[in-house]
C-alpha cells in the first residue's frame, strides 16, 4: 500500500526532493520526469511513514550516471565517489566485481551507533560472484570485528544473506538464499538484537548480546572497505537503492520495503 500524504501532495516538489534534483543538476546528472514523480513520491512515502529521520544517507540510483547516483536523497552530505568499473542504466547500478566499488563517505564510527544502526540494498541480480562479496561494507580493523557487512547470496559459506553490525564473532546472520533478486535490510535496535529482512519480512535474528562499536571507516557500496585501506570482496549485484541509517524496527522494515518496492514499481524496475 501507499501511505496517505503520498496523495495529498499532487502538486510540485517536496522542499527534500526539489533539493536532491538540484543537486543532481549542479553535478551534471538529470533525471526523466518519471524519476522525479518516483523520488517525490519516495520521499513522501518514508516521511509518511516515520522513517525519513531514521536515514543517513539513501541512494535512489536514479539518473543513469555517475552524476546523478552519487548523490544522496536526504543530504548533501555523503555524496558517493564511483570507481571505475561501473555500469549505469535506467534500472539501477552495476559494479563489474573486480574493481567497482563506491565511497560513501560516511563514516560509521561517527555517523552511527553500532547498537542502532541499518544498512540496506536493493538488487536486481540473481546472484552474487566470489567468495565473500558485499554489497554494503567497512570493516574496522583487522579482524573484521567494528563492521557493517551486508551481502544478500553470498557463495561462501553455501549461499547465504545476511551480514553484521558490530562483531564479526557474535553479529553475524546466515540466512539461506536462493535469489539475490529483493530488498534486504540489516538492521540492529539494541545489544541483542540484529535482524534480517527480505522483501519486507523478518528472516532471521540473531539476540547474542554485541556492544562492540564501529570503527573509524567509510562505508563502500559493491565492496568493502577494508580500514580505509583497500576495497575487497567485490559484488556483481545491481544496485536499484541503498541506504545506511539508524536501526528499523518490524514495522519500519515492513513499512520501509513497501516505500521502496513502490518506487521501483513506479520506474518498471521492481523485482
Amino acid at each position: 500500500m501507499l501511505f496517505p500524504f503520498s496523495f495529498i501532495k499532487t502538486g510540485g516538489f517536496d522542499p527534500d526532493a526539489q533539493a536532491f534534483f538540484d543537486r543532481v543538476t549542479t553535478a551534471g546528472g538529470s533525471l526523466t520526469t518519471t524519476e522525479k514523480n518516483a523520488t517525490k513520491t519516495l520521499v513522501a512515502d518514508l516521511k509518511a511513514a516515520g522513517l525519513w529521520s531514521s536515514m543517513k544517507a539513501i541512494y535512489p540510483m536514479v539518473g543513469a550516471s555517475a552524476a546523478a547516483c552519487a548523490q544522496n536523497l536526504k543530504s548533501s552530505s555523503f555524496t558517493g565517489t564511483f570507481s571505475s568499473g561501473w555500469t549505469f542504466a535506467s534500472t539501477g547500478v552495476t559494479p563489474n566485481g573486480g574493481s567497482a566499488f563506491m565511497n560513501t563517505g560516511l563514516n560509521i564510527g561517527t555517523e552511527l551507533t553500532q547498537t542502532n544502526s541499518h544498512a540496506s540494498f536493493y538488487s536486481r541480480t540473481a546472484s552474487d560472484s566470489g567468495a565473500y562479496p558485499t554489497v554494503i561494507g567497512a570493516y574496522g580493523n583487522g579482524s573484521y570485528t567494528q563492521a557493517i557487512d551486508l551481502y544478500i547470496r553470498r557463495p561462501t559459506p553455501g549461499d547465504k544473506g545476511g551480514g553484521q553490525l558490530g562483531s564479526f564473532t557474535t553479529s553475524v546472520i546466515n540466512y539461506t538464499e536462493t535469489d539475490a533478486r529483493k530488498f534486504a535490510i540489516l538492521s540492529r535496535t539494541s545489544a541483542t538484537s540484529l535482524k534480517y529482512y527480505t522483501t519486507g519480512i523478518l528472516r532471521d535474528t540473531n539476540t547474542t548480546s554485541d556492544t562492540t562499536g564501529f570503527g573509524s571507516v567509510t562505508a563502500y557500496i559493491g565492496a568493502g572497505n577494508f580500514q580505509n585501506l583497500s576495497a575487497q570482496n567485490f559484488s556483481i549485484l545491481q544496485c536499484a537503492f541503498a541506504s545506511i541509517g539508524d536501526g528499523l524496527t518490524d514495522t519500519q522494515a515492513s513499512n520501509f520495503y513497501t516505500a521502496v518496492q513502490a518506487f521501483q514499481t513506479t520506474l518498471s524496475r521492481q523485482v
